[in-house]
Parts: C-alpha cells; sequence; structure tokens
C-alpha cells in the first residue's frame, strides 16, 4: 500500500459518533493505574518480603547452625565473617561461601 492510497483510506474513515463526549485522561489511566496495582500485589510484594526474610536469615547465622546452601551442600558454620561463612562439609574440610549461597538454616543442636 502506497502512502497516497494510505491517506486516502484514513481520510475516508468515519468521524466519532456526534454527541459522544471523548474520553477524558482519566477514564483513559484507569486500566493501567489498576494493572500496576495488580502487578505491585502480586508480584513485587511478595518479592520484597523474601528478600527481607533472607536478608534477615542471613543475618542471623552463626557458627555451630547448620545450612544448605543454595548449591545444595549441606554443612555446618565453623566460622562468620563480615562477607563470608566458612563451612565444614567433611572431615577436614572447610569450604568458604558468601553470606548470599545461604539457602536455608537449621539451628544447632543443642538450641532446638
Amino acid at each position: 500500500m502506497t502512502l497516497p492510497t494510505l491517506l486516502t483510506t484514513l481520510a475516508q474513515a468515519p468521524a466519532p459518533a456526534p454527541g459522544a463526549p471523548p474520553q477524558s485522561l482519566l477514564e483513559m489511566m484507569i486500566p493501567f493505574l489498576a494493572i500496576a496495582v495488580i502487578f505491585y500485589f502480586l508480584i513485587i510484594r511478595p518479592q520484597q518480603k523474601r528478600f527481607k526474610q533472607q536478608q534477615n536469615l542471613i543475618a542471623s547465622v552463626k557458627s555451630g547452625d547448620e545450612v544448605i546452601m543454595n548449591s545444595g551442600i549441606h554443612g555446618i558454620v565453623t566460622n562468620v565473617k563480615d562477607a563470608t561463612l566458612i563451612v565444614k562439609v567433611a572431615d577436614n574440610v572447610k569450604i568458604e561461601f558468601d553470606k548470599a549461597a545461604v539457602g536455608s538454616v537449621k539451628k544447632a543442636a543443642s538450641e532446638a
């Protein structure tokens, strides 16, 4: 379709019905606002909640706790540093992990 025929087709499009009031800006924005609110409550808020729980979990880790890392490695925390943990995974085997790699924590057996 060439440009002149497209312009002719658009020029021949029916005009809006007389007497039909044009939509206001608010009426046009209502669906977008509704989608934004739904998006917030279904996606953003639960994700923020999980992030805060994970941060609290990481902050509460101390020596002697049993941890499961995101990679699936199970072990016992032997030392807690500022940004890392040293985890004992077997006899004479200790691995240093970033604190963000902690998946879940079981408290020490003496506390349970």
